[in-house]
């Protein structure tokens, strides 16, 4: 089974990206430093490490290194569920995968991913994702922060396989 590439050797990448002002995906980290859509990704490589591949090639490709002043990628790659928040739609074979998003400057905050089966975005994952973009903007927003910041890891610039 192919290794996932962890952010520690993109470390130089992300932010050479980052610094030139663009968009860069992050994992979203809760207060306790779970990060759920890496986690999701990681339960997916040890049955679908293929999906998880092309999911981690969607992020790359749609998401990744983007000018800040740029639209977000236009509808079927994503499209918008409330607000600021939209989904990354990503299908492999018969199944479809949904990564919900927002931005947050030049991060684009990983809040939430799973498996759809369902005509529209259940509101129980658009509330699951808008708790943890609040949760990450109240720690952003902080006067004092520690380490690690409310964002995860970057998200792997290449591929799972």
């Amino acid at each position: 089974m192919p290794s996932r590439k962890h952010s520690v050797d993109a470390q130089p990448v992300a932010s050479a990206a980052h610094r030139r002002g663009r968009t860069q995906a992050v994992f979203y980290r809760d207060a306790k430093g779970a990060e759920p859509v890496d986690a999701f990704l990681e339960e997916l490589l040890k049955t679908q490490p293929l999906a998880a591949a092309k999911i981690d090639d969607a992020i790359e490709e749609h998401l990744n290194g983007r000018n800040p002043d740029a639209p977000p990628p236009e509808f079927p790659i994503t499209s918008q569920i409330d607000g600021e928040l939209r989904e990354l739609r990503v299908r492999f074979a018969r199944t479809r995968y949904r990564l919900l998003y927002q931005r947050s400057r030049n991060l684009i905050v990983l809040l939430h991913a799973f498996e759809k089966n369902t005509g529209a975005v259940p509101v129980s994952d658009q509330g699951r994702a808008k708790r943890r973009i609040a949760d990450f903007e109240a720690r952003m927003d902080a006067a004092r922060r520690r380490p690690p910041r409310a964002a995860g890891r970057d998200a792997p610039p290449k591929s799972r396989s």
